[in-house]
């Protein structure tokens, strides 16, 4: 019979899944398993050395994130993509009586359960491209049907003011109030109007939207708020309409859940093409942790609109970094 450590050893060195330990100094001190697809390293070129070292330039700085994270004690459950395969990663702390605290870590395929979820997706982003009509109809409803019988009434008490501005002063003022009380719920027609039909941006410009956009969230937001658009950019209006919800979901998001003091909003040309920044400086958070998955609405929204307009979609977040959605429209070569 084999000791109860040899077969342990055994029983993870075999299993499907890859596993590891990290030391107090974020170095690997174990690794079961195959590594590459976790890590893009096989198990020998980890062992001993330290996280930031083993690892490439761009996995480094988010791993090394995350195993502090897991030595000071917090559990992260992740899901992240490698080529065509989804994987789910699972790290927490390991406490030894006597000894500095450590970090273990877990990573198994899920791929057929990636699968699941993807036609979850596809369902959800079909009821979003419903309520996207629904919104659409209500919209022209509002402003072809109420907002155009509010502007008809508005004229019709000018006239009714002027025919009896000489014979009755009362009646007069009186209707002048009635159109003190008209005026903002006109206002508030035309707001609504805006914002369910994002495609007024085409006519008004994403400037003119995204000014807009500030005022209103300055309703519920606090903090600094800066929209910076090159006045020089000439934006194809599906493009624009895009970019403004995508801008208006971002921003959503880091006044909900980034607790942030700054947002801003950045469109200029680049080399590449078109390119729209939204920032905050809140919290942050790993793009890759499932247990963000208040954000995931929003950020099904974004890759629904980026998608429908041919735009490429980034998100780079870090815990305490803040967040930046970058929304690009390449240009044609």
């Amino acid at each position: 019979m084999p000791d109860n450590a040899s077969l342990a050893e055994a029983f993870l060195e075999q299993s499907p899944a890859c596993s590891w330990i990290v030391s107090a100094e974020s170095e690997f001190q174990r690794v079961y398993g195959d590594s590459i697809p976790v890590f893009g390293k096989a198990a020998a070129e980890l062992v001993g050395r330290r996280v930031e070292q083993a690892l490439d330039k761009e996995a480094a700085p988010v791993w090394s994130d995350r195993m502090a994270r897991a030595i000071a004690g917090e559990t992260l459950l992740l899901r992240e993509r490698r080529g065509n395969a989804a994987w789910h990663i699972r790290l927490f702390p390991i406490r030894r009586e006597g000894g500095p605290a450590m970090a273990g870590g877990m990573a198994a395929e899920v791929t057929l359960l990636n699968k699941a979820e993807q036609e979850l997706r596809n369902t959800v982003l079909s009821a979003l491209r419903a309520q996207e009509f629904e919104r659409s109809m209500f919209s022209k409803f509002l402003h072809d049907s109420v907002g155009q019988n509010l502007t008809g009434l508005g004229l019709q008490l000018d006239l009714a003011r002027m025919d009896v501005e000489a014979i009755s002063p009362e009646t007069c003022r009186r209707i002048a109030e009635i159109q003190k009380i008209l005026e903002p719920i006109m206002e508030q027609v035309r707001e609504y109007t805006y914002e369910l039909n994002p495609s007024a941006v085409e006519r008004a410009g994403l400037r003119s939207a995204l000014d807009r956009l500030a005022i209103r969230i300055r309703d519920r937001y606090t903090g600094a708020f800066r929209v910076n658009v090159d006045p020089s950019l000439k934006i194809d209006p599906k493009i624009a309409s895009a970019l403004y919800q995508i801008a208006q979901e971002a921003v959503g998001n880091s006044v909900q859940h980034a607790s942030c003091s700054s947002i801003e909003i950045a469109v200029k040309s680049t080399r590449t093409g078109l390119t729209m920044d939204v920032r905050d400086n809140g919290h942050g958070f790993d793009p890759a942790d499932v247990l963000e998955g208040r954000r995931g609405l929003g950020l099904l929204s974004m890759e629904h609109f980026a998608a429908q307009a041919g735009l490429d979609l980034s998100i780079t977040s870090n815990r305490g970094a803040g967040t930046t959605i970058q929304a690009t429209a390449l240009r044609d070569e």
